[in-house]
């Protein structure tokens, strides 16, 4: 099998997706993922073969007027204006990295992968092979048990609960607008009914969708169907890796830290929450490695014996060495602190991440979520005292994460393409 792999977003999105092309060469199957340019090193790592594509949208958040939008969740008149800039802009980096996409097309390809806000069918119906997209968050497939994390609130009544993932699906066609049209035109496809959705075939049929997250974390409705099953995370193979000696230095020097970071999110105010953290070690007698990655966080003066200040580090070498681990909710950093099997403090900003933060209260790895436009001092230190003070939920965190790496999501995943792939009722595989 022949797979070509395209994906999108921040380094969660993208990572499950080069930790799916390393499976497939592992399994004997040839596969080439395409990507935001910026992310070349990871897939590099992992000895995944790698087509760096338009990675301008990555960069977006770098502006403050957007993070100042984005930190509100767009919430008032000016940030309205930002999210129009966002969408245009938006479409205009897409239609630059399907350029790239389609310049990277191997010669041979049985099955096209894809990030659910790529038009990853158009390249597949072009080439007469299926299109598998996949949902890294539970947003795509409608189900009565639950309304959609992405853009539903938790308390609509149940009766409304499928309706709200029509958003939904009718996101990637209203992000994109015309550029889905425009590719398929290049690409030599006549226009069609329905064809810009993602989840549907070109003979009406739904598509088989891989949805990469994990049963024990949100247990399979019995209404999900039978073509988008549930395969658990997708995750590289922890390798060897050495950290800076300032880092192992500190790690060595006392007992676990907690892990403090937000990833790509940028709150309103980095300097308070640095402030917020400090006064959190302080009052706690922990000591924390605190990640300042996109400017979250920012925090005074130089490194302590308590607070280890670091850029990034990579989640699945450094989570299992602390004692709890406080972060955005996003679904990649969810996934690696629930594998790391450690308890966690959830701060999230926006999209899925109160849907995550909700769900690692309830499979008792949290204690309450603070959200970010509620963060104080005194709300961290009492988060970070339960996470030691309920004893059962260190032992919950570690049950969980045996779990969910029992789970070989990628290896399911690899298994699942190979079916869908060989039955597909288009033209036979070359």
């Amino acid at each position: 099998m022949r797979a070509f792999v395209l994906a999108f977003g921040t380094r969660g999105d993208v990572q499950p997706f080069v930790a799916l092309g390393r499976a497939l060469a592992d399994a004997g199957h040839e596969a080439l993922v395409a990507g935001p340019a910026c992310y070349g090193s990871l897939a590099a790592a992992a000895g995944v073969p790698f087509a760096p594509v338009d990675d301008r949208w990555n960069r977006l958040t770098d502006e403050p007027h957007i993070q100042e939008a984005l930190a509100t969740n767009y919430r008032g008149p000016k940030a309205k204006r930002t999210a129009i800039e966002v969408v245009r802009r938006t479409r205009r980096y897409v239609a630059a990295a399907l350029d790239d996409i389609t310049a990277a097309v191997p010669a041979r390809t049985d099955v096209v992968v894809h990030h659910t806000m790529l038009p990853g069918q158009h390249l597949a119906e072009a080439l007469g092979v299926p299109s598998v997209p996949v949902a890294l968050q539970p947003n795509w497939v409608p189900t009565s048990a639950f309304p959609c994390p992405m853009w539903a609130p938790p308390w609509l009544p149940r009766s409304l609960n499928r309706l709200s993932y029509r958003p939904a699906a009718l996101a990637p066609r209203m992000l994109l607008g015309a550029v889905g049209k425009r590719w398929r035109a290049r690409l030599g496809l006549r226009s069609r009914r329905g064809s810009g959705d993602p989840f549907r075939r070109p003979d009406g049929g739904p598509a088989f969708v891989l949805q990469a997250f994990s049963r024990h974390v949100l247990p399979q409705p019995a209404d999900w169907p039978g073509h988008a099953p549930v395969t658990g995370y997708w995750t590289l193979a922890s390798e060897d890796q050495d950290p800076s000696p300032a880092l192992a230095r500190f790690l060595d020097s006392g007992a676990p830290p907690v892990y403090v970071g937000f990833g790509s999110m940028r709150g309103q105010n980095p300097e308070a929450i640095g402030e917020m953290v400090q006064q959190m070690v302080q009052a706690t007698g922990v000591r924390a490695v605190v990640a300042t990655g996109a400017g979250g966080i920012t925090l005074a003066g130089a490194n302590t014996d308590s607070v280890h200040v670091v850029d990034d580090a990579p989640h699945d070498w450094l989570f299992p060495r602390t004692a709890a681990i406080i972060h955005h909710g996003g679904a990649g950093t969810t996934a690696a602190a629930l594998l790391a099997g450690r308890p966690q403090v959830i701060c999230p900003f926006t999209g899925d991440q109160p849907f995550w933060s909700g769900r690692m209260q309830s499979i008792g790895v949290a204690p309450d979520p603070v959200p970010q436009r509620q963060i104080t001092a005194e709300r961290l230190i009492e988060a970070v005292e339960a996470t030691r003070s309920d004893t059962t939920m260190p032992r919950r965190a570690a049950e969980i994460g045996e779990l969910v790496r029992s789970e070989g999501g990628t290896r399911r995943a690899v298994e699942l393409l190979s079916e869908t792939t060989r039955d597909y009722p288009g033209r036979p595989c070359r």
